[in-house]
Order: structure tokens, then sequence, then C-alpha cells
């Protein structure tokens, strides 16, 4: 979508995203360690939303809300990291391939958690189809890089629109914690706002990665 695009122009143009990377780049933190700290996060997002869905029912779960608070970082710091590496000049394929690496990671890490915390349950081949669509629209983007085209971002849910879908989700999920809907023929696909998310990654994010190969397909 377009809020990929749009959040990377505005983080790269972001006067605060900027004075940031300038602190971070004077007190000697690399861009690389930004990318691993992103996804230390990511592990304890996923950890978090698993430990949350399998604690006892709480009318407000702080532990859900930890979760929230870590996918931001995560976020924070993974669109950040690109910012501090031109900052300090050495911006260079391998701090990019170990960035997309690491997303990847932290895509697995984040949706499992919501897997395993029960979000979907018991239609639990939803979260597989949700994984199998964020790791190949990724992997659609990046090959038609590998075959002499541009990267391609394009279609209908990116990585920040993921992330942002997830963390709106994760708060309406604290307000109201309950499936929806609660009961009647359609039980079996009553999900909290958290499992409509995966629900919404398995049907979007693979549709996406259609786009892109269409898309790098008639252009090579």
């Amino acid at each position: 979508m377009a809020l990929d695009s749009l959040l990377r122009d505005y983080v790269d143009n972001c006067v605060l995203v900027r004075k940031i990377a300038k602190l971070l780049a004077v007190v000697g933190i690399s861009p690389n360690l930004l990318s691993v700290a992103s996804l230390v996060f990511a592990v304890l997002a996923g950890l978090f939303f698993f430990f949350a869905g399998n604690a006892p029912h709480l009318p407000f779960n702080p532990i859900l809300l930890l979760a929230g608070v870590f996918v931001c970082l995560n976020a924070f710091l993974d669109g950040i990291d690109g910012v501090l590496a031109r900052e300090m000049g050495n911006a260079n394929k391998k701090g990019d391939f170990l960035d997309h690496v690491l997303d990847r990671y932290s895509d697995v890490f984040i949706i499992m958690g919501i897997i395993l915390g029960g979000y979907v349950h018991p239609r639990w081949e939803i979260g597989v189809i949700a994984i199998i669509g964020v790791l190949l629209s990724s992997y659609m983007g990046t090959q038609a890089q590998a075959v002499g085209l541009s990267r391609v971002y394009g279609g209908l849910i990116g990585r920040a629109d993921r992330l942002l879908i997830i963390i709106v989700a994760t708060l309406l999920n604290l307000i109201y914690p309950y499936p929806i809907p609660a009961s009647g023929l359609l039980s079996l696909l009553s999900f909290s706002f958290l499992g409509w998310t995966i629900v919404i990654f398995a049907v979007l994010c693979n549709v996406t990665a259609l786009q892109r190969f269409f898309y790098a397909w008639k252009r090579i």
C-alpha cells in the first residue's frame, strides 16, 4: 500500500528522526546494531503475544500491552536504521541484506506469537497461510531486484502496513478482548481483533505476492 512509501519518505525527511540518528551516530551505535535490536524486540513481542493469549482472562491484559509496545519499538528501529546508515555514510549492500533477513525473522516471530497465543484457535492453518503470504510478498519484492529490476514495494499490503495493523489490533484487543462475532453460524470464524488481523494477512499478503509477481513478470 501507499503507507510503505509514505512512511519511508516521512522517516527519511523527518527532522526529529534525523536528529535521533545523528545522536546515535555520535555515541557510536551502528545501523547493524539497531537492526539486531529490532529483531530482539520482535522476539519479545512474539513471546508476550504468546503469554498474553495463554494467560488467565483479565479485563485489561498488561502482557498484551507490552507486546504492542515491543512491536512499536521493532517498527521504530527498523525505520531508523537506514537513516542512521546514511547519516554515518556507511549505507551498503551488506547492511541492506542483514536488514531484510532480520525483518523476515521479525515478521515470523511476531505472527507466530499471535498464532500460538491462540488468537486464531482452532483455525491455526490460517496462521500458516498468513506466514506464507508475508514471506512470499517480501520475497517477490527482492527477487524482482535479483533479476535486474528495481525492488518492488507495491501491492495491497507492505511491512509498514502490517505493523500498523498489528499495533491497532493490539490496542483494540486490549479494549475489547472478545471474539467477533461472538456466536452463531460463523462461530468457526469467530476471532478477536488480533485473530482477524491474521485472517487479513492470510488473504492480503498472498494477493500482494501475486501482484508483485505479475508486476515483475511483465517487466522482465
